[in-house]
């Protein structure tokens, strides 16, 4: 009777397990395709009466239309968005509008058991530590995609750290962060990050002032020991990864630094860096005898676009002309000023938007403290330097002439920030004060009309960055708009005094001033800033990973991968080494007997080959929680410190038998 009730036990189980496969097999196969409605739209009159139930406009109808996804279809967009001081990445479709991921980068995070316990991912980490301090947690601000002629080519992306001037490299093959760098003679950026039109670099630009190594300095020697600092990070494509040793980085005034973009086809080889702070105001201090900072960097009535010939700075570079500060080479600004790397041009008080056109022939710069949009030619840029000026800032530094380099302006309403652009010659900018998207149209060669405010949409509330579908390319969709706004009040329903953000999807199909809202997207996280947005079908990341035992940081195969039939444990003294398989629905070995203070090294792989055989592997009182994708594999290393009894288990819902996924770690005092 044992016997028959074991085979009994044992065929269920392979049933279950050949159940649970097939069933994976199927969820696999392409849907039979439906009927496409017919051209009057084929929609039943139940439809009508739930919009007329609801309270439903024609106008919410057809943003409804807009955005639905049917299941099993896929998003024609995604938006790579920045995190804020959550520190992560959040990848949205569009026109859906969902949350597809969440990317791990300066933050650990559980679900992917990013940063707990693998010892791959805490080196990562470790990459961006500060000195002796470890830091886990970062202010992400400026996602960038990576280019091939201007284009968004799908294959890295590249986000910073406001908080302690940080790059990070996420390779898109599987959505996962590579490498983290800490700036080595900066404490803060804002510009960064963002690539010139090849990725020859990542751009990480500067933000407050410091000296250089951000080392201890007076602030009453603001003037003389104070600096801001542009790096170009060297991108390694074929390695993926950023090349320090063949890096460098441009001294320029203690001027705060704000957002940066590149040059493109007319503008490649260029640079251009907002700045505000030109009165170098120190603060209030402790006696409140100068203006607190909010008055006192706001007092010009100008301050400088930061215009860097980087492509000349390279040459530069590359002869030798640079001191080499904390490890990395430092091209001193004199130096940027005689070899004619850097100018500076006036630009309305403390500017926040620089954003270059799809062709690379104007600049647009958004004045938070004017009305306007200002527009600067890189045709009259180069001019203004062939001529020369006699005019130089306190540094000397040459500055061109305002009337010289000027395109345009536009009147657009109170607060510009960020501009982008479209299809069809339009430009799109943020008003911050006026929560709404201004529509304005560019001039020649885009428009023989341009140049004008052609509309505005009211969006909710507060915008500070916008995004548009190709947006920051040679060649923008022109199809949505996407309103980053700080503020959602009355949006969402309350959950209490912490709200959410709120991203509004913006139809900008139509001409003129014929905008359409079509969805507000509640974003539970902190604070996002900026946001790339590429085609779908531009990004090719992997099912599952190239070969059982893959390791996701050296994407090659791991030298501790474990094949099934070589699961083991090895005792030496007191290290113990384990090598297991994990797979539906067990691991290989579940109990392992430890005693306490052995060290201990864990070799795991995840034998699995179909899509979405996603195991966790969650170890209990030791802070250990790992996301193993199909094929992947990985190392923990750890103390055993604490005796007694404990588990470890799958933490995704694998299969039937997923909870009977288990072992035990016994730890004998």
């Amino acid at each position: 009777m044992k016997r028959m009730a074991i085979k009994r036990t044992v065929f269920l189980v392979l049933l279950i397990t050949l159940l649970t496969l097939t069933g994976c097999n199927r969820a696999q196969q392409t849907p039979t395709p439906q009927a496409a409605l017919p051209a009057d739209g084929g929609l039943p009159q139940s439809a009508a009466a739930i919009a007329a139930e609801r309270g439903l406009t024609p106008d919410d109808v057809t943003a409804a239309l807009k955005t639905y996804v049917p299941t099993g279809k896929y998003d024609d967009y995604v938006m790579f968005a920045s995190g804020g001081h959550g520190g992560q990445i959040l990848v949205i479709g569009l026109p859906s509008m969902r949350i597809l991921k969440i990317i791990g980068v300066f933050t650990p995070e559980p679900w992917q058991g990013w940063g707990y316990g693998s010892i791959e991912s805490e080196a990562v980490l470790d990459g961006g530590n500060v000195g002796p301090n470890k830091i886990r947690w970062g202010d992400t601000h400026h996602p960038a995609l990576s280019e091939t002629a201007a284009e968004y080519d799908g294959n890295f992306l590249f986000i910073n750290d406001k908080a302690n001037a940080r790059v990070a490299v996420i390779d898109l093959r599987d959505f996962e962060t590579k490498q983290i760098i800490k700036n080595p003679n900066a404490i803060n950026d804002h510009g960064g990050s963002f690539v010139t039109p090849n990725t020859e670099y990542v751009v990480e630009g500067p933000q407050y002032a410091a000296p250089i190594g951000f080392g201890y300095a007076s602030i009453d020697e603001y003037k003389d020991e104070y600096r801001g600092l542009i790096s170009f990070w060297k991108f390694d494509k074929e390695k993926g990864r950023i090349d320090m040793a063949a890096s460098f980085q441009i001294e320029l005034p203690p001027y705060w630094q704000d957002l940066c973009d590149a040059g493109k086809l007319e503008s490649d080889g260029w640079v251009f860096c907002n700045s505000f702070n030109t009165e170098m105001a120190t603060g209030a201090g402790p006696d409140g005898a100068n203006p607190q900072f909010e008055a006192g960097v706001s007092k010009n009535d100008m301050d400088y676009l930061h215009i860097i010939n980087w492509k000349k700075a390279e040459e530069v570079y590359k002869a030798g002309k640079f001191e080499t500060i904390n490890g990395i080479a430092v091209i001193r600004m004199q130096t940027a000023i005689d070899e004619g790397l850097l100018y500076f041009a006036p630009e309305p008080k403390s500017p926040h938007g620089v954003d270059v056109t799809p062709r690379g022939d104007y600049i647009t710069i958004g004045g938070k403290l004017d009305p306007h949009v200002s527009i600067y030619s890189i045709a009259k840029i180069k001019a203004a330097i062939a001529a020369g000026t006699t005019e130089k800032d306190a540094y000397g530094v040459p500055v061109l002439k305002f009337d010289d380099v000027l395109q345009a302006q536009v009147e657009l309403g109170l607060g510009p920030l960020h501009t982008v652009y479209d299809d069809q010659g339009y430009a799109y900018t943020s008003l911050f004060l006026d929560s709404a998207v201004a529509r304005w149209s560019l001039g020649e060669p885009y428009r023989t009309d341009g140049w004008k405010l052609e509309g505005k949409l009211p969006v909710h509330y507060n915008i500070g960055h916008i995004a548009s579908a190709e947006g920051d390319t040679a060649s923008p969709d022109g199809k949505y708009v996407v309103a980053l706004n700080k503020w959602s009040v009355d949006r969402f329903v309350n959950v209490g005094p912490l709200l959410p953000q709120n991203f509004q999807l913006v139809d900008i199909s139509q001409p003129g001033d014929k905008m359409q809202l079509l969805y507000d997207m509640a974003v539970g996280e902190a604070e996002p800033h900026y946001a790339q947005i590429i085609k779908a079908d531009k990004l090719h990341a992997w099912e599952v990973y190239p070969e059982v035992g893959f390791n996701t940081i050296t994407m090659a195969k791991d030298e501790n991968a474990v094949e099934s039939g070589q699961e083991r444990v090895v005792r030496n003294g007191n290290q113990v080494e384990i090598w297991m398989t994990v797979v539906r629905s067990h691991y290989t070995p579940d109990r392992i007997e430890l005693q306490k203070g052995d060290h201990v090294i864990w070799h795991l792989t995840n034998v699995e080959r179909a899509r979405d055989a996603t195991h966790g592997f969650a170890l209990s009182g030791y802070n250990i929680n790992l996301s193993l994708e199909p094929g992947e594999a990985t190392t923990i290393e750890f103390d055993a410190n604490l005796p007694g009894t404990f588990t470890w288990y799958c933490t995704e819902f694998c299969s039937a038998l997923h909870l009977e996924m288990l072992g035990y770690m016994l730890i004998k005092p």
